[in-house]
């Protein structure tokens, strides 16, 4: 139903009661999100139904963004036609009078798009190499943070690049380390020294946290630990990382057992 609606295909009509279905129940989500204050993100797909999740993520802002940011769309910047879209996106919701809020992210479906479009015969949506996902990448950021007045964003990555460089044109442009409209985030178990140093310096971060069934959940974090080169290029530094603090809680242990034997109680 979602592809159906994405390429504006006619719809049978139990394609119209499942989308009349998803938008309701969506709206219910989100209705209560916004009576209680807590934002939503809404993640992206594949690129052959993103648009319906992009029509219904707006409809959602629209509704509920009117004040604060409650509900975040997300732009895969490894599609070449995303950075245009999330600028026009902001320009039709500064004309609507509501908050764009957004979270960028590089993506996790190239494998699968590439091959879909050889597959099928169209253009590849995914950019041809990687420094221009980056490239894009760092132009979104440098755009919600030259719009903040009208725009909130999430900055999801794992990359310590990507993350150094916000927080130099945060501290170049003099944002408080807490504002409200910037966030970072990173999966639950992954990057947690970008996301532990990030919290201890006040800036605010959201750490995500896939569930479900193991079947569903192991290959979606297979696939980001493969798609993701970031991550992939940042595991030996962070299995160093967790060792030296394995190393160092066993250093506290012995120490405070010899303590313990000395009769010295720690304050």
């Amino acid at each position: 139903t979602l592809e159906k609606i994405s390429s504006d295909a006619e719809l049978k009509e139990s394609n119209k009661v499942k989308w009349e279905s998803t938008q309701r129940r969506v709206r219910e989500i989100c209705e209560y999100a916004h009576s209680i204050e807590q934002p939503v993100f809404i993640d992206a797909e594949e690129s052959w139904i993103q648009n319906a999740i992009d029509l219904l993520a707006t409809e959602m802002m629209e509704e509920f963004n009117k004040k604060e940011p409650i509900i975040y769309n997300t732009i895969q910047l490894y599609r070449h036609d995303r950075l245009e879209y999330m600028k026009n996106s902001h320009l039709e919701a500064k004309e609507k009078g509501y908050v764009y809020a957004v979270k960028l992210v590089r993506g996790a479906y190239m494998e699968k798009e590439r091959e879909r479009a050889a597959e099928k015969g169209y253009g590849s949506p995914i950019q041809k190499d990687k420094a221009s996902t980056d490239r894009d990448f760092d132009l979104a950021v440098d755009y919600c943070l030259n719009n903040l007045d009208t725009l909130s964003l999430v900055c999801g990555t794992h990359n310590e690049k990507s993350t150094y460089k916000l927080i130099e044109m945060m501290d170049k442009m003099n944002i408080a380390h807490n504002d409200p409209r910037i966030w970072f985030g990173q999966l639950y178990g992954m990057s947690d020294n970008i996301s532990y140093n990030l919290a201890e310096a006040q800036f605010l971060v959201a750490k995500y946290l896939p569930y479900g069934p193991v079947r569903d959940v192991m290959p979606y974090l297979i696939r980001r630990a493969e798609e993701n080169t970031s991550v992939s290029g940042q595991t030996t530094r962070e299995l160093f990382l967790i060792r030296k603090e394995i190393q160092r809680r066993k250093q506290v242990v012995v120490r405070d057992k010899g303590r313990a034997r000395a009769g010295i109680i720690p304050c």
